[in-house]
């Protein structure tokens, strides 16, 4: 059966530069060409800013060129609209992180599960895959 998943930034990151740290679940989903692989517009900008900021050198490989990075690996771009803002800003959670709230958005109002190790993003109803 077909899966659609979208990444949570650091599926993303973990992915493309240390995938032993994917669940063995996770990194055959990713792995499987049967399956539609999505990335998100927020992960790129999570992904820069902490870069930026110095809070996530790991990532720095991915900072430039992100979306071409990412097409290179089979994964299409999911775009964000205003739809997926609106849910994210009604969502009731402790978890205020603007970037976890769009991404959890995204994953459901696409109907995709979410590819994370996060159990937090379930708060937010998305439906997690790890």
């Amino acid at each position: 059966m077909t899966e659609r998943l979208l990444l949570d930034t650091h599926a993303v990151i973990w992915s493309a530069l240390d995938p032993g740290r994917l669940s063995p679940a996770a990194r055959l989903a990713i792995e499987d060409p049967g399956n539609n692989i999505y990335f998100s517009p927020v992960s790129a900008m999570e992904i820069t800013t902490k870069v930026r900021i110095g809070k996530l050198d790991l990532a720095r490989p991915l900072a430039a060129g992100f979306a071409d990075q990412m097409a290179a690996r089979g994964f299409a771009e999911l775009p964000l609209s205003a739809a997926h803002a609106e849910m994210a800003g009604t969502f009731l959670s402790a978890n205020n992180d603007p970037w976890d709230r769009l991404l959890a958005a995204q994953a459901r109002i696409e109907k995709l599960g979410l590819i994370t190790n996060d159990s937090e993003m379930g708060d937010f109803g998305a439906r997690l895959f790890w």
